[in-house]
């Protein structure tokens, strides 16, 4: 919880849907100015994504087909945080399932909400070098349809710019990998 703030007294809570992946809950609230209603929320269990980055300097992204979009979004590999797993794990199972390689080298780059005004989804990034490219990957999940492709950081940026690059989780990633990608200018 953000510094400085006092929890909602929750007068009431109906989990409404338990999904795969996440929950839908409205519950009826008292914020701290008293003003009461009912907030609708998603309940998530995190995400993780990385910025990979091969010794060439490429960025290492996935042009993933998603259904509610109708059509492929370019974004860099994340995944969904399982139980049992830390952050970290997760992206490093993720970037094998999606793009065949292995990062040796991991450093946070922060974690931020993805959606608050209706979701507690906190995206975890992380950037990996020391690339290696595994001769037998994992076999994508089923439910998945994803092409891998390898851009420059500058061609990234100029993608987030011409609306190529639209994904929100990929483009604030970027934004605290930007200082180590592209140096401080």
């Amino acid at each position: 919880m953000p510094l400085g703030s006092e929890p909602p007294q929750l007068l009431e809570h109906r989990l409404t849907y338990k999904g795969r992946k996440f929950d839908f809950e409205v519950n009826r609230l008292r914020l701290p100015n008293q003003s009461e209603g009912d907030w609708e929320c998603i309940r998530h269990p995190g995400g993780a994504l990385v910025i990979p980055v091969t010794s060439e300097g490429k960025l290492v992204l996935v042009n993933q087909y998603r259904f509610l979009v109708q059509g492929r979004l370019l974004e860099f590999p994340a995944g969904t945080v399982e139980i049992g797993e830390n952050p970290l794990e997760t992206i490093q199972r993720e970037i094998e399932e999606e793009t065949g390689y292995r990062g040796n080298q991991w450093q946070k780059l922060g974690e931020f909400f993805l959606a608050p005004g209706y979701s507690d989804e906190v995206i975890y990034a992380f950037l990996a070098q020391d690339l290696q490219l595994l001769e037998h990957p994992p076999e994508q999940d089923e439910d998945e349809d994803i092409q891998t492709v390898l851009m420059t950081p500058q061609e990234v940026e100029k993608a987030i710019y011409a609306g190529d690059l639209i994904d929100s989780k990929s483009i604030s990633s970027f934004m605290l990998a930007r200082p180590i990608l592209l140096g401080s200018s």
